[in-house]
């Protein structure tokens, strides 16, 4: 077997956008920096997650929008062509080929070692090549965690037998089942329900709790509800699956018990339960870190139980926000933080700008892409309040803006903003509704900024567009205030 030794400033271990981030911030720094990984270039968000998903829904999302406007909505009355909408995905995920990323390293002068790295002591990591090699590699100043996570499978009788889908099989399926049990009440398992039930499937969300997207304001997933409800989903709430087992061959159907002793048959199973930290296999056991577990950081992403500072754990592994450009925003903090360390500067120097990681606390903005979207930033009513924050809740019916009408007939949505009433600003924001993704950049630019209410009355929404819903919010407060 071939082995060599090859020494870098900086070691990343992952090459999705969280891994390629740190990797080209320190590479611009002038380190050398060598990046990791066991599967393909673009980790998750490329492959398997963001990318993928949001190709099977925005003809879902364009088409419910289509048939809201006078004039198009007998265009729009069909099914959707579910060819041209897989050809669309595989597009999109670039056929689950890497070689565009393999030339970005190369343009960016990142090297790449292909393999399962491992940490096998401090700044030493040891790679397996697919050959059957290994690869010693050594970190002058850091070694960078970027492994991501995976989804938690939880511990069901018969679920190693009845090969579940994952948020992978659904991104990447090449048919429509025609039946879909998906299980979970999150941003996937919402995502993936529309998604497939647009394409054809009959889906069934099996929820164990009271509601969907229960970390968002409750509006948002009663409304999100009523969608799928529409759409011809079968939600159950307050279920529990206890036992799945695959009748028959390996394309018969899955037979699911549930904890009341109901059983249901479907195609396909979807398990959308929560992910777990990519951190069994790395070798923490060798920096006297437990394996499996969550990384826990400071604002520069750099671990805090490991001696010296050599070690930084940058995305989802580090469980602070788990969303791609949350990864991504960490990723250019800490490669900045890596390179001001090793020159001996202060991280606030202007040359690497190596700013603390704050906005993975308060002002985390996400996106869910269903029919109606919601887009939230900062805190929730029951998170203010939990955390002693005093905030006053204004509301607002969206449907009732002029552009919300011109966007679509009937327009269903709510804005809720959370005033800080210490210190005058926006501590949260959230909106549901169609095409509400586009707001949110502005929300999250008034949380992560500490604007002053009295600032934002300056800020013009042109008319007649849904953004006038910031004036219609700044009204309602101000007249709650009158009161």
């Amino acid at each position: 077997m071939n082995e060599s030794v090859r020494a870098y400033d900086v070691v990343v271990i992952g090459a999705g956008p969280v891994g390629e981030n740190v990797a080209d911030r320190a590479r611009a720094a002038g380190l050398s920096t060598v990046i990791v990984e066991r599967e393909l270039l673009g980790g998750e968000c490329s492959f398997w997650a963001c990318e993928p998903s949001k190709a099977l829904l925005r003809p879902v999302v364009a088409r419910a929008d289509a048939r809201r406007v006078a004039g198009l909505a007998a265009a729009v009355r069909g099914p959707l062509d579910v060819d041209a909408v897989l050809a669309h995905r595989d597009r999109m995920a670039a056929y689950w080929k890497d070689e565009d990323q393999v030339d970005w390293l190369d343009s960016v002068s990142v090297d790449l070692v292909r393999g399962h790295g491992r940490l096998t002591g401090p700044r030493q990591v040891s790679v397996r090549t697919p050959d059957g090699g290994t690869v010693r590699l050594s970190a002058r100043h850091a070694v960078a965690v970027c492994t991501g996570t995976g989804t938690a499978l939880p511990d069901i009788p018969g679920l190693d037998t009845v090969r579940p889908w994952t948020n992978r099989e659904a991104t990447g399926a090449d048919r429509v089942p025609g039946r879909l049990a998906v299980v979970g009440a999150g941003v996937v398992a919402v995502e993936l329900a529309t998604a497939w039930q647009a394409l054809g499937s009959q889906v069934t969300l099996l929820v164990r709790g009271a509601g969907l997207l229960t970390r968002m304001e409750p509006f948002a997933g009663e409304l999100i509800a009523d969608g799928l409800r529409e759409a011809g989903v079968d939600i159950r709430l307050g279920t529990e699956v206890t036992a799945v087992k695959r009748v028959g061959g390996a394309d018969d159907e899955v037979r699911i018990t549930l904890a009341d002793g109901e059983e249901l048959a479907a195609d396909e199973i979807l398990f959308a339960t929560g992910r777990a930290p990519r951190t069994t296999d790395v070798g923490l056991e060798s920096v006297g870190l437990t394996p499996g577990g969550w990384l826990t950081v400071d604002d520069t992403c750099r671990v805090t139980a490991v001696a010296d500072g050599w070690l930084y754990a940058v995305g989802d592994v580090n469980q602070r926000a788990l969303m791609t450009h949350q990864g991504k925003y960490q990723a250019r903090i800490t490669g900045a933080a890596i390179a001001a360390r090793a020159t001996g500067t202060p991280l606030d120097d202007a040359r690497w700008g190596a700013h603390a990681a704050t906005a993975d606390h308060a002002a985390v903005p996400q996106v869910v892409f269903t029919t109606p979207e919601v887009a939230s930033v900062g805190l929730t009513t029951h998170e203010a309040r939990r955390t002693g924050r005093r905030v006053e809740v204004v509301d607002y019916e969206i449907g009732r803006l002029a552009g919300a009408q011109q966007y679509a007939k009937d327009y269903r949505g709510r804005a809720r903003m959370l005033v800080d009433t210490d210190r005058g600003t926006v501590a949260g924001v959230t909106f549901a509704g169609p095409g509400v993704g586009e707001l949110l950049h502005s929300a999250t630019i008034a949380v992560a900024g500490e604007v002053p209410l009295d600032r934002l009355w300056h800020a013009v929404p042109a008319f007649p567009t849904i953004s006038e819903v910031w004036l219609r919010l700044l009204e309602t407060y101000r007249d709650s205030r009158a009161q």
